[in-house]
């Protein structure tokens, strides 16, 4: 290799390392040596395949029925980028713990890939239940939900009309409704929504006619030097090697971008419509006390019925509670699950 091939590829090298904070403990590829892993795969009620990994403590007694948890991935991820953590994590305390990949994403089922289907993705997390319900060392009355990021958001949508899902906790969590309709802050007006509405359905002519596919928001490629505070928390986690996976047989430059047409869908998505109606059984709002997705658990909260729990984790962003085991309160977690799992 030429000298200056090798010195640009040096410097290559150097800046993709330079671009990923691993402080505070960042552990997206965390592996423990005290649950064992099993890859699963189950139908969901429209026949499509759910595929989950499935954790178990090592010393599980298989004669002894154990609660359960399921863990969903943030929105446009997969279940090898944050859910994994978590659910080792969780594992280890004595939860059998299973992570999902929501349908058109990762190894689950589902064409075209990236499409947003927010009741379809709640029924992945219904379809876990009912693939749990079925394993002889999990006491299906002892079922609860975990959902970082937007599937904070679909663990609430199907815990509403799922009364096996006993406790709900979410993470970071993004209402994926209200942050499309009004943006952040509702920084987003009528006449800008109407415009993205527009072009998606513009998109669909286009695709109808064999046309190629877009895809929209998600992490940004590249960084400038007029990339936001928000692109570069994103970029950090799924643009470098601190979080970056890609499924086999997938683009890498698709991660975390839903198909422009189907996107819109999150429109009609109305999430804490209701969601006091899930009480009595227990919700957990965690969030970052400098995460710009806080004002979404701060809502819910306020509309969701007792019990309930917003606990804010100081001096943490919304993609810190990713992976930053330094920062994320696995304690508190486990000491919800454990409460109201008995």
């Amino acid at each position: 290799m030429k000298p200056l091939i090798v010195a640009l590829a040096l410097m290559a090298s150097s800046l993709t390392a330079e671009a990923a904070d691993m402080s505070h403990g960042s552990s997206n590829f965390y592996k423990s040596e005290q649950v064992s892993l099993e890859r699963v795969t189950f139908k969901n009620q429209i026949q499509m395949n759910t595929v989950g990994n499935l954790f178990v403590p090592k010393n599980l007694n298989h004669n002894t029925k154990f609660p359960a948890i399921i863990v969903g991935h943030p929105m446009g991820a997969v279940k090898e980028q944050s859910s994994n953590l978590y659910a080792q994590k969780l594992a280890e305390q004595g939860f059998v713990t299973l992570a999902i990949d929501l349908s058109f994403w990762g190894e689950s089922d589902g064409r075209p890939r990236n499409l947003v289907s927010p009741d379809i993705y709640a029924e992945d997390f219904s379809a876990a239940v009912d693939y749990l319900g079925t394993q002889g060392f999990v006491d299906r009355n002892r079922i609860g939900v975990l959902g970082i990021c937007g599937s904070g958001s679909f663990a609430i949508s199907a815990a509403k009309i799922d009364p096996r899902m006993k406790a709900i906790a979410t993470v970071s969590m993004y209402d994926m409704g209200a942050a499309n309709r009004n943006g952040l802050r509702h920084a987003v007006t009528v006449e800008q929504r109407k415009q993205v509405i527009g072009e998606a359905a513009a998109q669909r002519d286009v695709e109808f006619a064999g046309g190629e596919t877009r895809y929209t928001s998600g992490t940004v490629d590249q960084l400038t030097d007029k990339s936001s505070p928000i692109e570069r928390e994103f970029y950090d986690f799924y643009r470098t090697p601190r979080g970056e996976f890609t499924p086999e047989g997938q683009s890498p430059l698709l991660t975390t971008h839903p198909t422009l047409s189907s996107n819109v869908r999150f429109m009609n998505f109305y999430p804490f419509n209701d969601i006091g109606t899930i009480s009595p059984r227990p919700m957990l709002f965690i969030a970052g006390e400098n995460a710009h997705s806080r004002e979404f658990s701060e809502e819910a909260n306020r509309l969701a019925g007792q019990p309930k729990e917003l606990v804010i984790v100081p001096g943490a962003g919304h993609v810190d509670l990713y992976d930053r085991a330094d920062l994320i309160p696995f304690s508190k977690l486990t000491t919800f699950f454990r409460e109201n799992l008995k």
